[in-house]
């Protein structure tokens, strides 16, 4: 009796000791998901009383074969006596990866209530590489032919607007790089080219992360048109101060 419990806590012992070298095969699942949500609100009282707000959503779905992005904007200020900015921007892509860079097609819609063109609405296709790709830098070039509709806003010169519809040559430049663990700066710069009129966008920001899934970000966009209607500005600037919140 005695030699077989000896026999039972050996085995014990031993097995236990041999799970305990046994490295773990465990791995946490790969994350193709990542979102981003930021927003921003500023409010004066007293001798300026004014309101501005704006927010942002960015969707991401990664995979080794295909990538699908989707970005939501909305941008609304207004003074004491009435609004004076109110723009949303819609903008999907989705990416088919090769062997060597990627197909891609894309569409953005904009409403831009006292903007110069009131509906913008443009639609691509083409190709694009990666020509920069390291852990801390990545610059992905892309070409694409299109199509593009606007209408320009209304004016005492032309209160009823016709609508614009174009061919364009899009080229779009997306830059990213890291500084370090906590802080990381974008640049994508987007021209469009056309018979009727040509765009160039410079869209910047700058996000340091302040703890764990939380950041505050600085961002810059600047747009200019060649050919606009009578008494509006060829050049918009919107800067934005944001806190933003990312979750996967």
């Amino acid at each position: 009796m005695k030699s077989a419990c000896g026999l039972f806590f050996s085995f014990v012992c031993f097995s236990g000791s041999t799970f305990a070298i046994v490295p773990t095969l465990y791995q946490d699942p790969e994350q193709h998901f990542t979102a981003e949500i930021e927003v921003g609100f500023q409010l004066n009282t007293g001798n300026n009383s004014a309101t501005s707000f704006n927010g942002r959503t960015n969707l991401v779905y990664d995979t080794n074969s295909a990538k699908q992005e989707v970005t939501v904007r909305g941008f609304f200020a207004s003074d004491s006596e009435r609004t004076t900015s109110e723009k949303y921007e819609l903008n999907l892509q989705s990416n088919y990866k090769l062997s060597s860079g990627y197909v891609f097609a894309q569409s953005d819609y904009v409403r831009d209530r006292y903007g110069s063109y009131t509906k913008l609405a443009t639609i691509s296709s083409g190709y694009g590489f990666d020509a920069i790709d390291t852990k801390k830098a990545k610059l992905s070039l892309e070409l694409s032919p299109g199509y593009r509709y606007n209408l320009p806003i209304e004016t005492d010169v032309v209160p009823v607007p016709q609508s614009n519809t174009d061919t364009i040559l899009r080229t779009a430049a997306r830059f990213s790089y890291k500084m370090h663990e906590y802080t990381s700066f974008t640049a994508d710069l987007t021209a469009e080219n056309g018979a009727e009129n040509n765009t160039l966008t410079l869209d910047t920001s700058y996000k340091n992360l302040m703890f764990k899934d939380w950041a505050f970000k600085v961002g810059i966009n600047i747009k200019y048109t060649d050919v606009v209607p009578e008494g509006s500005k060829r050049t918009d600037t919107v800067t934005t101060f944001n806190l933003l919140y990312t979750f996967e």
